[in-house]
């Protein structure tokens, strides 16, 4: 680096956890340099510690977390022993923080640009017209649809891309000098994640804002970080620049690292000609209280055993879709049928057994799962309430399912979900759909959420349990990885439409719908210059009103 001064400096950091008085090592000894303008990709599985690094980098831990060691300076302050008065200076102001979950984040009470301009208020970067003014143009950089207007929403009614958008976009409101992402494409497709990944690139580089960038995804980091240190259960493996990295990691942990993801199930063959389907849309269009529809003309089939995977990018109508299916939101027009049998639109009109036989699988564990409740009672609800067990009956079969999703049942089954790691409370979601023995579930994003190597054992985890168990399966999804893993057959959705669909491996195969052909040239490599080249391939130099205008031509 040509300025030799780090903006942050942490030396031998050593941070513990603190569960009923017995401590657990999360970070062990581990330094870091960041300079201005640089960025510092962590990676590493589920636990390896990187977002506790990365939280300690602006003076703060989690609740049951306590830094026992070691110093963290920003730009000469020591944020370890300063009052809580000059971290909250700091915090919002030269420091921000983009988390993984932004429906967990939001406030839902109040609307996104009241949330948005709340931090240069305070911190007297704008008056607040200036700042919502800036939040506009914010949100335009990063693509939101209807700028002027989409900050008067609440959370609820933005989907989970655009809610990441949204925080993106108010971390950087006060411009700060070092921004901790965590996540921040998780709940992004591919052409989305694009676009913002250029718009956190740009403003790095404008601004010289030095940045951590926290991310299972060793695709996303090669394209943004200038260097990679990889952490393993709190240890610093290794940590080397990120060309360096990608052409000859050192140590074989990381080598595994850039090897999963190689599972890939084969496809099975057509259904029977004339079987009846599982699930069956006809003509199925829907929209959201008086508003334009938001899907349109959707028909398609999923059959006994097989993964239909629907793929789009965010607001394509692939949940909207989904909760059309469940009875959540009934169509305008068009049926749906199971096993033949029609459905009733509503699903307070459905049976309990209609009922009992769908269940799904939500994106975010971390919200779906009840924070009050042990992990025994989440299972063990739809166990009573469709099967009527209680009492021991429900136990022994709570402790079944724990083993069936590989968890060890006397281990887990009296823990609360904020004791348990996110792959974990993934699996959690899973037993609990698989509680009411269904014979169809809807996986709304499974594992985009989760690192690697942890998403690699929930996707051999579905198909086991499809294998054994007949299941079919529904996969919402924007990562095009997973759908080369198990999916049998895709659907791709664009504005409420069906654009093309048919079975996985010629999906995959020229030619394709030029929207098919966007999405899969959207997909990131581990080549550091695959964004710039494919930016230039796509006349874009960076990601400014003009290049949104010419993404949107192409």
């Amino acid at each position: 680096m040509t300025n030799t001064k780090p903006l942050l400096k942490i030396r031998d950091l050593q941070v513990d956890g603190i569960s009923d008085e017995t401590r657990s090592r999360i970070i062990n000894k581990v330094s870091l340099d960041l300079y201005p303008g640089e960025v510092l990709g962590l990676i590493g599985e589920s636990g390896a510690g990187k977002s506790t690094l990365g939280l300690a980098g602006m003076g703060f831990t989690r609740d049951g977390c306590e830094i026992v060691g070691g110093s963290i300076e920003f730009d000469g302050i020591d944020l370890v022993n300063s009052t809580v008065e000059k971290r909250r200076q700091l915090l919002g102001s030269r420091i921000a923080y983009v988390a993984q979950s932004a429906a967990a984040s939001f406030n839902p009470s109040h609307k996104i640009i009241n949330q948005h301009t709340e931090a240069p208020v305070f911190h007297r970067k704008f008056s607040r017209i200036d700042a919502e003014t800036d939040a506009i143009n914010l949100y335009r950089r990063l693509r939101l649809p209807q700028p002027e207007m989409i900050g008067f929403r609440y959370p609820h009614q933005l989907s989970g891309g655009q809610l990441q958008r949204a925080m993106t976009a108010m971390a950087m409101s006060c411009r700060p000098d070092l921004i901790i992402f965590d996540e921040p494409t998780t709940a992004l497709d591919v052409t989305t994640q694009i676009e913002v990944l250029s718009a956190i690139r740009d403003i790095v580089e404008q601004f010289s804002t030095a940045a951590i960038y926290i991310t299972h995804d060793l695709a996303v980091v090669a394209q943004m970080a200038d260097r990679i240190k990889v952490l393993l259960r709190g240890d610093e493996v290794e940590e080397n620049t990120t060309r360096a990295m990608l052409k000859s990691p050192r140590e074989s942990y990381t080598k595994s690292l850039w090897a999963v993801r190689s599972f890939e199930r084969k496809q099975k063959p057509p259904a029977k000609t004339g079987a009846t389907p599982v699930i069956s849309l006809k003509n199925v269009t829907a929209a959201y209280a008086m508003n334009d529809p938001v899907v349109c003309d959707v028909s398609f089939d999923i059959h006994a055993g097989r993964t239909v995977a629907v793929v789009g990018e965010s607001g394509s109508g692939k949940s909207t879709t989904a909760r059309c299916i469940t009875g959540l939101l009934p169509p305008l027009t068009g049926s749906i049928s199971f096993d033949g049998t029609a459905l009733q639109p509503d699903y307070r009109q459905r049976s309990n057994e209609q009922l009992r036989q769908m269940q799904m699988i939500y994106q975010m564990a971390d919200t779906a799962l009840n924070p009050r409740k042990k992990i025994g009672e989440i299972i063990g609800r739809p166990v009573e309430f469709y099967l009527g067990l209680t009492g021991r009956e429900k136990r022994r079969r709570v402790e079944e399912l724990l083993a069936q999703i590989e968890l060890e049942p006397t281990e887990f089954v009296d823990r609360y979900p904020a004791e348990i790691s996110g792959g974990q409370k993934q699996r959690i979601g899973i037993a609990r759909a698989l509680a009411a023995e269904p014979k169809f579930i809807i996986c709304d994003e499974v594992t985009s959420a989760l690192d690697q190597l942890v998403a690699e054992g929930i996707l051999r985890l579905l198909t086991d349990l499809q294998d054994k168990m007949q299941l079919s399966f529904m996969l919402i999804t924007h990562d095009l990885s997973t759908v080369r893993a198990i999916a049998d057959e895709v659907v791709v959705m664009k504005d409420g439409l069906v654009v093309e669909s048919g079975p996985k491996n010629d999906m995959f195969k020229p030619p394709h719908h030029a929207y098919t052909d966007l999405l899969l040239s959207s997909v990131p490599n581990m080549d550091p210059d695959w964004l710039d080249n494919l930016l230039a391939s796509r006349g874009v130099d960076n990601i400014g009103d003009a290049a949104i205008e010419k993404m949107n031509e192409n």
